[in-house]
């Protein structure tokens, strides 16, 4: 308790011996709020206080003085920390949490103003969480440190390396990058927390980006990533002599591994987590796909930052945490090898061609809580009786799978092949000892108690019983003597001075001080007609009886510790155990997809090939089918190479806002996406070369934080693009220079297409307003003009969402402000203007362009010549061809015939 009564002057400026304390903590662990234990209670003090009230809408109290003013208070309660602690981690706060060390009757022996002793047991971050509370299930919890090395590539320029850890799974990999792919490797790895030398916020290029990083940036002393020492760190950490068995890793892997490892002894004090060992990945094994097209595409979040919406979101049917993770982990990282991809789409199609095991599967793994969650809780000593169920849960599980996967012999795909061994080699002992042990109750703390079947240690049974039966026990006791003795009016009773004693009438106290009980029967006291005895069994008995409680919690406390220590001894077993339940659940779950929802097997190999028919797009398709709207129209695209040695093809798409065509943008984009994660894809059929790279600018936004408009944010993006993309990219533009002046944005669209036809090469789709554009399809080989088709009715325009070959005639924008509602007047002048503008004889933007630039000399075009007007002109502008039926393509011919203007 705080001193708020001093008695002089000098005391009032002298810190109490517990703010002493708390002072010489807190300046220990700067830039953490501390949770300073007292009871039942996390206490916060000075700034912390005022900070965590604010974030937490908890009260703000005072109490007591330092240096002669009042100490800010606040507090929140023990067993509701995790959820105090969740607000305070989202809100991009660093947690100390300082735990009582030692019982406050200790402290007492040493002096009335002795202070228990403390010590900060945990710092909580958001990269280094691992209660269940704290945490999403489907998602990593991912802390990821970047290292860079000066001059490391060939050509001079900077390494970089990027390392992540999960260490409420245990999952550790690491790759080698560079500073153009930097971006898109922290965004594909998604990290909670990011670790990165000081130095980088001193950097000219460095420093603005990681200070607009959308996750908590932790800059961390040079020492952390000491590339001389990393190696022996790391080697450190895993109890080995030599690296060797653990991986090949350049210099820069090791200081950004090492840097993580270093961050995750400070956060964790005294606990060391189960990390596997560094996976590294290999440069190129994934699909690089940048933020921004992570974002357009909204793959595990829509662009408001929610899952409900993304492309994750409509494929997941996973049944486990671990499965989700997994399936999130592959949508993020795409593979780039045909091998692996088919492994992932034979062991999809054994499941797909197994209804009744499947769902027997997934019945089976929906009964398995999150094991590698609960294993690395148990590490850590933050697990309790809950956790050790989990494991045994799991293992039954495992158990269940193995024998439906292989149960009647018939040869299993590699993929599940490997998981059912996996599954059938498990630690199933330690699941009959969990079974044996665990009642079928459990408290969620091992503290609590009650968690140890009965039957399991008859020592524990016992206890339980003196515990909790003390009564009975006693009445036995009693009647033991009873009959000892032949008393039957002999009791056994109970009082504060005695405890429990023997109380016999007078006259037959006498009997037991003679001889025959001697030495039995030990007289305490006499009283008026009763005299009372206690004997050394009912002294042992009442001291049994005055610790059961302890004693039997005690007895909890080691058959836990013993079974932790089983779990700690086979960890690797059962992380095992873990990914091939992952493993199982993905593919399960995409088998479950493909059938509801009429996915197709992709063919993915190694060519340029990108031919899909009959594509939907799987997030708009079911969301039409929630509302119970129109079929989505479904849409083919060839973007493969035209004959062997060409590159692939870009498509020049034309037609009117709201017709579909970002739809049909976006929905290539994510069905190439799923064909590399090894799932079946919206379509009637698929061929598709690997895509290397995946490159999406879609739609438009500003970037006000970055002081970055609307048309600054699409040219960075689309340099990105330019700078970036290869022959096996796909690259994905939309409405490109439409942010600036007509005769500006025409010139960069037109120059953008140029540099992906002949630079980059890359299989394309471009969409535009730009109708000019389309002239150059006459001189570029490899780029083809397609259109949304749309039909005109009374003035209305009907958005048909078919993609076909050809050039849109005009944009149809008049009638799309229509339908968005603008005033009837609006749209009549629009009309107006609209007529005025198309008669008046104007030299096109193309053609300026052409004249201007003798890059574009070679489609010189000369003018079209002066004509009078035209009485069968706006009859034949309105008129479709395509859609008429022969009687209406007769009576037009006549109305034309009648219009014809006859010769004088």
């Amino acid at each position: 308790m705080l001193d708020s009564s001093p008695t002089s002057d000098a005391a009032a400026l002298r810190p109490t011996p517990m703010m002493e304390q708390f002072l010489e903590i807190k300046e220990a662990n700067p830039g953490s709020l501390l949770f300073y234990r007292m009871g039942d209670f996390y206490e916060m003090f000075f700034d912390d206080a005022e900070i965590a009230s604010r974030a937490l809408g908890i009260t703000l109290t005072k109490r007591g003085k330092h240096l002669g003013e009042d100490i800010p208070m606040c507090g929140v309660p023990v067993h509701a920390a995790n959820d105090y602690l969740q607000k305070l981690i989202a809100l991009g706060h660093r947690v100390a949490v300082c735990e009582q060390q030692e019982d406050p009757a200790e402290a007492k022996k040493r002096g009335g103003k002795s202070v228990v002793k403390r010590g900060v047991v945990r710092l909580v971050t958001p990269g280094t969480l691992t209660e269940d509370t704290l945490l999403e299930a489907g998602r990593n919890n991912y802390l990821a440190s970047v290292a860079r090395l000066r001059g490391g590539a060939a050509d001079g320029s900077d390494r970089f390396a990027i390392a992540w850890i999960d260490i409420s799974t245990g999952d550790f990999r690491l790759a080698e990058t560079d500073q153009l792919r930097l971006s898109a490797d922290i965004a594909r790895v998604d990290p909670r927390e990011l670790l990165v030398p000081d130095s980088f916020f001193a950097d000219d290029e460095l420093g603005p980006y990681v200070r607009e990083l959308p996750v908590s940036v932790t800059p961390l002393p040079g020492a952390f990533f000491d590339g001389a020492t990393a190696g022996a760190r790391l080697a450190a950490y895993y109890g080995v002599g030599t690296l060797d068995g653990l991986g090949s890793f350049s210099r820069v892997e090791l200081s950004a591994a090492a840097a993580a490892l270093a961050y995750v002894e400070k956060t964790q004090i005294s606990e060391r987590p189960p990390l596997s060992r560094p996976v590294r990945e290999s440069d190129g094994a994934v699909m690089l796909i940048d933020a921004a097209t992570r974002a357009n595409l909204e793959l595990v979040r829509t662009l408001s930052g929610e899952r409900r919406g993304s492309l994750l979101a409509a494929i997941d049917r996973t049944v486990t945490g671990a499965g989700s993770r997994l399936l999130a982990e592959r949508l993020a990282s795409p593979s780039t090898d045909p091998e692996w991809i088919e492994r992932r789409l034979d062991a999809l199609d054994h499941l797909l061609r197994q209804g009744r095991r499947r769902a027997a599967i997934r019945e089976a793994l929906a009964a398995s809580p999150d094991l590698a969650r609960a294993l690395s809780r148990l590490s850590l000593n933050r697990g309790g009786p809950r956790d050790l169920a989990g494991i045994r849960y799991s293992l039954d599980a495992a158990a269940r799978l193995a024998e439906v996967l292989g149960g009647d012999g018939q040869a299993l795909p590699d993929e599940l092949a490997e998981a059912c061994a996996v599954l059938a080699g498990a630690p199933h002992d330690l699941a009959a000892e969990l079974a044996a042990a665990l009642a079928d109750e459990l408290p969620l703390l091992k503290r609590d108690g009650g968690f140890v079947r009965p039957g399991y240690d008859a020592d524990l049974d016992t206890t339980r019983a003196l515990r909790d039966e003390s009564r009975q026990v006693i009445a036995g006791l009693q009647a033991t003597y009873s009959a000892e003795t032949d008393i039957k009016a002999l009791k056994i009773k109970h009082n504060n001075v005695l405890g429990y004693f023997i109380e016999v009438p007078q006259q037959y106290g006498e009997r037991l001080l003679g001889a025959d009980y001697a030495g039995r029967y030990i007289h305490r006291q006499t009283m008026a007609g009763a005299m009372r005895f206690i004997t050394t069994e009912l002294a042992d008995l009442e001291a049994k009886i005055a610790s059961a409680g302890d004693r039997a919690l005690a007895i909890e406390q080691a058959t836990f510790d013993a079974l932790l220590a089983h779990v700690v001894a086979v960890s690797d077993a059962l992380r095992a155990v873990a990914a091939a339940l992952a493993v199982i659940d993905v593919a399960a779950a995409l088998a479950t997809l493909a059938e509801t929802d009429n996915y197709a097997r992709p063919v993915v190999d190694r060519s340029l090939a990108f031919s899909i028919e009959g594509g939907r797009h799987p997030v708009v398709e079911q969301a039409l089918k929630r509302e119970g709207g129109a079929a989505f129209v479904a849409n083919g695209c060839d973007l493969g190479a035209r004959k062997e040695g060409d590159a692939g093809l870009i498509w020049l798409i034309t037609g009117p806002n709201m017709a579909g065509k970002s739809t049909f943008l976006r929905q290539n984009g994510l069905i190439a996406i799923l064909a590399q994660i090894g799932s079946y894809v919206p379509a009637q059929s698929a061929h598709l070369g690997i895509v290397d790279r995946l490159f999406s600018r879609v739609g438009a936004a500003d970037d006000l934080a970055r002081g970055r408009s609307t048309f600054m944010v699409e040219m960075v993006e689309t340099a990105a693009i330019l700078n970036q993309a290869t022959d096996r990219s796909l690259v994905i533009l939309d409405e490109i220079g439409r942010g600036t002046a007509t005769f500006d944005g025409l010139s960069i669209a037109w120059a953008a297409i140029e540099h992906l036809h002949e630079v980059n090469r890359a299989r394309g789709l471009f969409a535009t307003h730009y109708h000019e554009l389309t002239a150059l399809s006459q001189r570029l080989a490899r780029l083809e003009n397609a259109t949304v088709r749309v039909k005109e009715w009374n003035g209305d325009v009907v958005f048909l969402h078919e993609i076909v070959a050809g050039a849109a005639d005009r944009s149809y924008g008049i009638q799309v402000a229509k339908l968005a509602g603008l005033p009837a007047s609006v749209v009549a002048r629009a009309r107006d203007v609209l007529a005025h503008l198309e008669e008046t004889d104007r030299k096109s933007p193309a053609a300026t362009l052409i004249d201007d630039l003798p890059l574009f000399a070679a489609l010189v075009a000369k003018p079209a010549p002066v004509v009078a007007e035209d009485p069968l002109g706006p009859v034949l502008d309105g008129l479709l061809p395509d859609d008429m039926t022969p009687r209406e393509a007769l009576e037009a011919l006549y109305r034309l015939k009648a219009l014809r203007p006859r010769r004088a």
